[in-house]
């Protein structure tokens, strides 16, 4: 079966406001068709939810869980208590704190809290855990485990990778021929 026509990742969040951060690994596994089923599964609010998620990833096949939460961080971990599928953890520094207001405040520790919790998980229920905020790698490193399944997704992962090589090295040429000063205002112009 072709990895592009099943459900293979299960992309869950916290909360609705880790979608701010989160869509970044949604982006891409679209990149390279990598099919994902997305939903809120928050691990206390909704503990019973969470075990019913477990269980439907393990029906559904899902190779892989990227989960993401900020805070006490709890749900990477709570995920990969009630299952095998390996599961990646995003630490989240963004979270809204319910308030009437609309703006997102960053956490009290900076995404420290956040990235510690999943981190250091117990001997025994390990989760990979990627950078504060870096949902996109999550979701590449989900990629870059369906790869050892799936040849084509192997293929087009060389293929990403010579073109980050290709796009550094358009822009030193840049930059050597600009000089620093004039190429930062022109690439970081407001």
């Amino acid at each position: 079966m072709s990895y592009s026509k099943k459900l293979l990742v299960g992309i869950i969040m916290g909360s609705s406001s880790d979608s701010k951060i989160m869509h970044s690994a949604a982006t891409a596994l679209d990149e390279f068709g990598v099919k994902h089923e997305d939903q809120i599964v928050s691990a206390h609010r909704t503990p019973t939810r969470l075990l019913d998620y477990a269980i439907h990833a393990e029906k559904q096949g899902f190779k892989v869980i990227i989960a993401g939460a900020g805070g006490s961080a709890h749900l990477p971990g709570m995920i990969a208590s009630h299952t095998t599928i390996p599961v990646i953890g995003v630490p989240i520094m963004v979270y809204n704190d319910k308030t009437n207001s609309d703006k997102f405040k960053a956490s009290a520790f900076g995404g420290l809290d956040a990235l510690l919790s999943i981190s250091e998980m117990p001997t025994g229920s390990p989760v990979v855990t990627v950078g504060v905020n870096k949902a996109a790698n999550a979701g590449l490193y989900a990629i870059k485990i369906l790869a050892n399944e799936f040849p084509e997704l192997k293929t087009k992962l060389k293929k990403h990778k010579e073109i980050q090589h290709k796009t550094v090295l358009k822009e030193s040429d840049e930059m050597k021929k600009l000089g620093l000063a004039r190429f930062a205002s022109k690439k970081f112009k407001k």
